[in-house]
């Protein structure tokens, strides 16, 4: 049974930062494209992170240089470090397992608020 378990979320003043986490288990973990989504109130799911199986990384622009994604195959795990947050970093951040030509994987979730 494939699971996606993120975790680290929480309430945060701007400027502050957290670090989010994400357990996969259930899937050959080292095979798979890793990502991280989210989806504030009344807006679309949107790519925020993803970390190819070699390591290569991409970011929304409107995080490039805020937040950093991170993996380690023998821990099964991707992360997320967020740091300089603002108020439009509130949402829902979801954990991703993509394998080419397959529908991807979802974890449950892990609200991030960000104010004051």
């Amino acid at each position: 049974q494939v699971q996606l378990v993120e975790s680290g979320g929480g309430l945060v003043q701007p400027g502050g930062s957290l670090r989010l986490s994400c357990a996969g288990s259930g899937f050959i973990f080292r095979l798979y494209t890793m990502g991280w989504y989210r989806q504030a109130p009344g807006k679309q799911r949107e790519l925020v992170a993803a970390v190819t199986t070699g390591g290569q990384t991409n970011y929304a622009d409107s995080v490039k240089g805020r937040f950093t994604i991170s993996r380690d195959n023998a821990k099964k795990s991707v992360y997320l470090q967020m740091s300089s947050l603002i108020p439009e970093d509130t949402a829902v951040y979801y954990c991703s397992a993509l394998l080419t030509g397959m529908d991807p994987y979802w974890g449950q979730g892990t609200q991030v608020t960000v104010s004051s």
